[in-house]
Order: C-alpha cells, then structure tokens, then sequence
C-alpha cells in the first residue's frame, strides 16, 4: 500500500510557470504527426497546429503537449531531424502565449532543443531512460514527466503484457526512475508521474486497475512529504474503445468520464484531446467536491 496519506501534491516548477493543484490541470494535446492514433494528420500542417492550439486556449486548456512523433501501439519512429521540424517552430511561435509548453519526446536531443526554444515541460514516455536524457534536462528548470512503459512502442502490445502485481510494479518503476533523477541533481518539485495507460498494459484488467488506485501508482514518500503529481492520460485510447465499441474519434464522452475518474482518483494533471468538454465536467466535479467539503449537502445526506 501506498503511503501517499491525504496531502495534495506540492506545485510542480515547471520552466517559467509554477502549477498549483487546487484542481486538476487539463492538458491538451497537439500532434503535429500524420499518424498518430486518433487525429493524425488533422494538425500536420503548421497553420492547423497553431489554430488547434489557440482554440485550446480558448477552451480554458492548462499546459499543451507538443508532439513530433506518434506514440501508438506499433508505431515506427521518426528521423530525429524530421521531428526537430515538427515541434521547434510550434513552440517557438506559442512560447509567448502565457500557457506552459510541454514536448513529448524520448530523444535527447529534442529536448534540449525544445528547452532552447522556450519549452517548460518534457514529458518522456521512456522515462528518460534513453542514453543522454537525464542530461539533456537536469541543468535546466523544466518541469518533468516520468512515464511508465513495458516494452517499447514498436512491440509493447504485440503479446500479451504480464505482471504480477501492476500497480506495485508501476509503481516500483516509477520510483527506480524519480529516484535516478533525483540524485543526478534533478529537484523533486521538478518531478511529476504517469502510469502510462495503454503502454504495455492489457486493455481492460491492467489500465482499470491502475485507474482504481491511481494514488497508490506514484512513487512512495516519507509521513508527511507530498506526494508526486501524477498525470493520467487515457483520451481516446483502447480501453475505452473496448467498452464503448467506438472508434477513436467517438470516444469524446468515454474520454470525458475517463477525466472525472481520474480527478476523482487524485490525478494533478490529466492530458486530453477534448479540452473543452473535459474542462467543463471537471468544473462540475469540482463544484460537487467543494460543496462537499463545505457540508452543502448535509441536510440531503441525512
């Protein structure tokens, strides 16, 4: 069991931002790729990209997520040069739009990149696992995030994934990794976490697990330390798609169910393509949870 008791996350330094969680922070994702699982190609185009991004801000989005290179099940990988030109222009063209930059990559030298051009958070669905990663970003002030994955893209649902014990093997990880970085000098307010839903996970049994103790998936801390924030990403993915029957682009209301679970399971940061509709039931579980809190409901209650 994790000891993470009751105590909120503390704010995550983040490049030029400070992220405080006295709600769930929307993350909305930007995939300038043309395959990526559920949008590919719609934001190719730079103009596109940029139009997605400003009508995300308008619908209220936290942090967007740049990404040059599709992360699906059995994807291939992308030249690093052609990657460059997909994320570095965006950011540096949104750096000055007052809303946190976050780059989802794994290579290296993409961050470093990204960081140079006004980035504020990488976010590693490796871990930063990969030679040079830890110090492409541990001299910097970006915020991070530490993804779980079993096996990697190219295989990771081609047999069946196997654990023991999900949950504690997640978090196992996950702790292995924020440790590494920790004692290459990286500040643990820099360090947020993600169970990599549908990484190498069996679409129901695995991600329904890790969804229904979230708080136990981040790494253990000492009574009386915060936690670490933890970010869910479930938007669109397969493990919705196996209980709605939908394809991936009509998986906006599961998507959106997906988001309040993980609010309602503690998540800090919860990374979506739908951010409007996602922002707008978050605000209702909001209110619910403040009134809660408030004894608003008492007299209903008894």
């Amino acid at each position: 069991m994790s000891s993470q008791g009751s105590l909120p996350p503390e704010p995550l330094a983040c490049g030029r931002f400070t992220l405080t969680f006295e709600r769930p922070l929307v993350m909305g994702i930007l995939n300038a790729t043309p395959d990526s699982f559920s949008d590919g190609g719609r934001y190719i185009a730079f103009g596109d990209a940029l139009r997605r991004a400003e009508q995300m801000m308008l619908d209220g989005v936290d942090i967007i997520d740049i990404g040059g290179e599709s992360t699906r099940p059995g994807a291939p990988p992308v030249p690093l040069d052609e990657e460059l030109e997909r994320v570095i222009p965006l950011v540096e063209k949104l750096k000055d739009a007052n809303v946190p930059l976050s780059i989802d990559t794994y290579k290296p030298e993409v961050m470093r990149a990204a960081l140079a051009a006004g980035a504020d958070l990488i976010n590693d669905i490796w871990g930063f696992r990969m030679p040079g990663a830890i110090d492409a970003v541990r001299g910097s002030d970006c915020g991070l995030c530490v993804m779980h994955m079993l096996g990697e893209p190219q295989t990771m649902q081609v047999s069946e994934p196997d654990y023991v014990d999900v949950v504690r093997e997640v978090r196992e990880f996950l702790a292995e990794r924020c440790a590494e970085l920790e004692a290459a000098g990286v500040a643990k307010a820099r360090i947020s976490v993600d169970p990599g839903f549908g990484f190498g996970k069996a679409v129901l049994e695995h991600n329904y697990a890790l969804l229904s103790h979230l708080p136990e998936t981040a790494p253990e801390v000492a009574a009386g330390v915060a936690p670490y924030p933890i970010l869910a990403g479930m938007s669109r993915k397969s493990m919705l798609g196996a209980l709605v029957n939908r394809p991936a682009p009509e998986r906006v209301a599961a998507s959106v169910a997906a988001a309040v679970c993980a609010a309602e399971r503690g998540a800090a940061i919860i990374r979506v393509h739908d951010v409007a509709p996602t922002v707008d039931a978050l605000k209702v579980w909001a209110a619910m949870r403040d009134a809660l809190a408030g004894g608003a409901f008492r007299h209903e209650m008894h």
